[in-house]
């Protein structure tokens, strides 16, 4: 039996481009989360050759086994139905194209892993799931929330979780797609771990494809992308690179006519190859800038918002081009500004971090009048464009709540606070969560974070709860040692893990 193979991939937060990711002529700014998924693959005598357990430990009865049959590169994943009734439709997508991609590689490999059973296990860390309280209990704070043991049982099925927006299907994806292409060597380990291989970009392709037939339609992909290459600036991939693949969603028997090599694996030369148009530009949040999110009990249909405002755009092209310009410049002047920050830094670390404790105490309403020494000047100017800059928003031309009214009360109050630099609604926007990014001063009597976790305290509109993520300052997805992350091999190996108490 080998060593576990262990890929985590991070969860994410859509800063800027909402709705504009979906056209690949715009661009958006996707920040990956420290919140990771993580996916063991390991070989196992408990499971039949050529079988496939999956389990998903925090959720009760969260098993799902599946056969695989194979006749050179013909593969077809099937459930088998003694474990639980509830389908899961990520896993098995993610098994059945994955394991196909697999086989076109080396089918000698492709048996011999087989050879025995594998156990597959998903988990994920605790912000990607509204952590429930006793009504008695106190306000989660971030704080608290640092006291709880990770990979926290949920004591539901799958089915009945409440989701935080942080990305959860997509970092679930790209983790067990890049663990099975890692275990049945498809890409190297070596390879993996470098950020612009080639093998990174392949796991990048399928994770992408898998997520988008499991969906049932092409995404804009900002979210897979993320968890796979991290904090960057993403433009979207053209949807026809995926478009002779997405016809035959859940149509295995039928799958093995279809070869995915050519249009996944970028070193695949070929005629008639589509072409991967997406660009990732590598991104950072400048020194002393925390992301800080929050969960809001609410809810939106994400599809059902970008299908109104898609159908808007379309009935009134002219005002959508030139909102859709607006904003393309603004989030364009905000990803400007945090980068000529984080130059500041490097020029003159002194100076930035003087401004950054004179602007802690300061509401940004009053930053561009703000008294600065000279010396001081050049980044409290360029803090204050980034706040100018973040409060761009598509508001209600479309006619849809992309930020109701509730969460533009909880912004507005949150960005009034000082050291606030500014916030909003990531992704399609709704009613689930808020994000900010605020400073973090050296040495300060109180924090901009405190001053806005008492705001949240006391919204009475909604219940609002911070996460513990903030931005990830690892690559994307990334290989992990079994033993070595927390919490993991107590969750993987402990019987009935999900009804635990803690």
């Amino acid at each position: 039996m080998t060593e576990p193979i262990v890929v985590s991939a991070p969860g994410k937060v859509l800063l800027a481009g909402g709705y504009l990711v979906l056209d690949p002529a715009y661009s958006g700014l996707v920040i990956s989360a420290s919140s990771r998924f993580y996916t063991v693959v390991r070989d196992t005598l408990a499971v039949p050759p050529k079988q496939i357990l999956v389990r998903s430990p925090q959720f009760i009865g969260a098993e799902w086994k599946y056969s695989v049959s194979f006749n050179g590169n013909e593969v077809l994943v099937e459930e088998i139905l003694d474990c639980t009734p509830n389908r899961n439709k990520f896993v098995h997508y993610a098994l059945q194209y994955t394991l196909k991609l697999a086989s076109e590689y080396s089918a000698t490999t492709f048996e011999e892993v087989l050879s025995h059973g594998l156990e597959i296990v998903a988990i994920g860390d605790n912000d990607f799931y509204t952590q429930k309280r006793e009504p008695s209990s106190p306000s989660l704070t971030i704080a608290s929330l640092s006291e709880m043991p990770p990979f926290c049982p949920l004591n539901v099925t799958l089915l009945d979780v409440q989701k935080t927006g942080m990305g959860s299907s997509a970092a679930l994806i790209t983790s067990i797609v890049s663990a099975i292409l890692l275990k049945f060597g498809v890409v190297s380990k070596d390879e993996f771990t470098r950020l612009d291989s080639q093998d990174r970009v392949l796991a990048h392709n399928t994770a992408q494809l898998v997520h988008c037939l499991a969906q049932g339609k092409v995404g804009s992909g900002f979210d897979v992308s993320a968890a796979v290459f991290g904090s960057h600036v993403y433009t979207r991939f053209d949807p026809k690179v995926l478009e002779p693949l997405m016809r035959i969603t859940g149509d295995f028997a039928n799958f093995a006519l279809v070869t995915l090599q050519p249009i996944l694996d970028p070193t695949v030369p070929a005629d008639d190859k589509p072409i991967w148009t997406s660009r990732v530009e590598p991104f950072q949040l400048p020194p002393l800038v925390r992301l800080v999110l929050a969960d809001v009990a609410g809810g939106s249909s994400t599809p059902a918002m970008v299908r109104k405002v898609n159908d808007w755009r379309s009935k009134n092209p002219d005002d959508a081009k030139k909102l859709w310009s607006d904003i393309d410049a603004s989030n364009k002047n905000l990803v400007k500004a945090l980068r000529s920050l984080s130059i500041l830094y490097k020029e003159n670390t002194n100076a930035y971090e003087r401004a950054v404790q004179n602007l802690s105490l300061l509401p940004p309403s009053r930053w561009e009048t703000a008294d600065a020494l000279e010396v001081t000047r050049p980044a409290v100017q360029a803090f204050d464009r980034a706040h100018r800059a973040s409060e761009a928003r598509m508001g209600e031309s479309a006619g849809v709540d992309i930020e109701p009214a509730p969460q533009t009360e909880l912004l507005n109050r949150s960005i009034a606070q000082a050291g606030v630099i500014g916030g909003g609604v990531p992704g399609a926007g709704g009613d689930d969560a808020i994000w900010l990014l605020v400073l973090e001063p050296k040495n300060t009597a109180e924090a901009p974070l405190q001053r806005v976790e008492r705001v949240w305290s006391e919204f009475k509109q909604r219940k609002v709860s911070p996460l513990l993520a903030t931005e990830s300052m690892e690559m994307g997805a990334r290989i992990e040692q079994f033993n070595l992350v927390h919490g993991l091999e107590q969750a993987v190996t402990t019987e009935n893990y999900a009804t635990k108490k803690l």
